[in-house]
């Protein structure tokens, strides 16, 4: 493997033929890399050449045991013991209180009136129910489907931004018609760009599919870490409406000495929100982690399981590290996307409020600033990916991956790394879409059931965003264990290219014909 750029395609002089992508050929619909390659795996001897490294270089997989980012563990354990402490004095009313009434199917003969009460749990658990299902099966069609999901997802979304472009200007939201017109241009001229890379994304995603069938620990980690979001969204919905109910005036609790206002209530959820958010990114970073540190990761630096040389059990050691050494480094990166995310929700919400008073430039302002932030979050989630793969691999503290990350995207350039971002921007609508549907379903169980609480619409907004965010969430966490996969590679074809020619031939040369700048590697720093 000492003489691997020799022969671009990863096979030796005289020994074979290129794989077909070199004669100018593209992956067929079914195309899949097979998991163990027929050939000699490079055998790792650093005496043998000064090129070569053992899987092991520079500490991987075999860190420092040291806490990293202490103080961002400290916080997030602080923040998850509030909302513990939050959740359990709210349910203790709602209990007392019986959730105020109500059930499932018609709420308008039962239940109080006054704010949300246990009609709207059960709908979010349906809600949580419907996300899970929806998630497992985007997954299922993606494997199957590849190249025309890609296809179908690029093509969506041009045709969606076009809709709420003129959907827009028809009903005279000046503001958000002129950003939206802005990008659906950009997403035509995009899409032009993007149909020639499907090829290359189709057969990176299909290869990390099928390691994924030979590591059932891919599958585990990706359902417990679904179970916990679902979980999660549950208790997060539970005590969203013991918060109504405890603390909205009017309620039977407010005369027991507990203080009820509309600023409370406020207060109160955009702590548990935040919360939510918080706690749900790190444990889809955590799944990350474990996913890159383990399967992914062996899979990539010692072969197939077949050949003996991968560690016993890599995926439960890479999630001891994830979860306890580098569990303040990766609640650090999550903390900065949850300070994205809510200040977008605080901009959307200003907007809504600005274009229902008719304030034209307020809520244009707030369309804007919600746009940029929404850009620099997806800019700050596609990056911090690549910084907990750093971390899942090396143990590294949050500010040393994110550096290293960004050396790394500085030497092979941002351009080689754009088919990752089309596998994630179809992970990424189906997420979307999912979300849709759970809202859909969320508003459709209002308008059928007639809830006591929401006779003049009033809860309506809440509990669609409530039951977006829930089908959302469950949906990036499912999607996080092919994305880490697909990230991994990338890093590992960084650092170490020759070891991917060898892994997967067929992949390495549409690589190498596409981006001969991204098999150079990336010196160590």
């Amino acid at each position: 493997m000492a003489d691997w750029n020799k022969d671009q395609w990863g096979v030796q002089q005289g020994q074979g033929n290129p794989p077909f992508y070199a004669l100018g050929g593209e992956p067929k619909p079914g195309h899949s890399q097979p998991y163990a390659q027929p050939v000699v795996q490079p055998q790792y001897d650093p005496q043998s050449s000064a090129n070569q490294e053992t899987p092991f270089e520079d500490g991987r997989f075999h860190p420092k045991k040291r806490v990293n980012d202490i103080f961002f563990l400290i916080l997030f354990i602080l923040q998850f013991a509030g909302f513990v402490a939050l959740s359990g004095i709210a349910l203790s009313g709602y209990v007392s209180n019986n959730g105020l009434g109500g059930g499932v199917g018609n709420g308008s003969q039962v239940g109080s009136s006054v704010t949300l009460n246990r009609h709207t749990a059960y709908l979010l658990l349906f809600v949580t129910a419907a996300a899970l299902v929806l998630s497992i099966a985007y997954l299922m069609l993606a494997r199957i489907f590849t190249r025309a999901l890609m296809h179908m997802t690029l093509v969506l979304s041009v045709v969606l931004n076009i809709a709420i472009c003129v959907y827009y200007w028809s009903t005279g939201y000046y503001s958000g018609a002129i950003i939206f017109t802005i990008i659906a241009l950009f997403s035509i001229f995009a899409y032009l760009g993007f149909r020639s890379r499907i090829p290359l994304a189709s057969l990176l995603l299909q290869v990390v599919m099928d390691v994924s069938k030979h590591h059932m620990s891919v599958y585990v980690v990706a359902f417990i870490a679904l179970i916990s979001q679902a979980a999660l969204s549950v208790w997060f919905s539970y005590t969203l409406i013991a918060i109504y109910t405890k603390w909205t005036p009017g309620n039977p609790s407010c005369g027991n000495g507990t203080s009820c206002s509309g600023s409370t209530v406020a207060g109160l959820i955009f702590y548990a929100v935040f919360s939510y958010l918080w706690t749900s990114q790190v444990i889809g970073n955590v799944a990350l982690a474990t996913l890159a540190g383990g399967a992914y990761g062996s899979w990539y630096y010692f072969g197939p399981r077949e050949q003996g040389q991968m560690p016993k059990h890599p995926t439960l050691s890479a999630f001891g590290r994830a979860s306890t050494l580098s569990l303040g480094s990766i609640a650090f990166g999550s903390l900065i996307v949850t300070i994205l995310e809510v200040v977008r929700l605080i901009l959307n919400a200003a907007r809504n409020n600005a274009n229902a008073q008719g304030s034209f430039v307020e809520a244009c302002l707030a369309c804007c600033a919600e746009f940029f932030v929404g850009c620099i979050e997806g800019l700050v989630n596609y990056f911090n990916r690549y910084a907990y793969i750093e971390i899942a691999l090396y143990g590294k503290p949050y500010i040393k991956a994110a550096k290293d990350t960004w050396t790394m995207f500085m030497d092979r350039g941002i351009d080689a790394l754009v088919n990752d971002s089309l596998i994630g921007m179809t992970l990424m609508w189906g997420a979307y879409v999912i979300g849709l549907l759970c809202s859909l379903f969320g508003y459709l169980y209002l308008r059928l059931t007639h809830p006591a609480y929401n006779a003049d619409g009033q809860y309506t907004a809440p509990v669609v965003l409530f039951a977006f965010l829930i089908g959302l969430q469950c949906s990036i966490t499912m999607s996080t264990a092919i994305e880490a996969g697909v990230s991994t590679i990338f890093v590992g074809l960084g650092e170490d290219p020759q070891v991917l020619a060898a892994r997967a031939p067929d992949l390495f040369g549409l690589i190498a014909l596409t981006y001969p700048r991204v098999v150079q590697g990336v010196p160590r720093v």
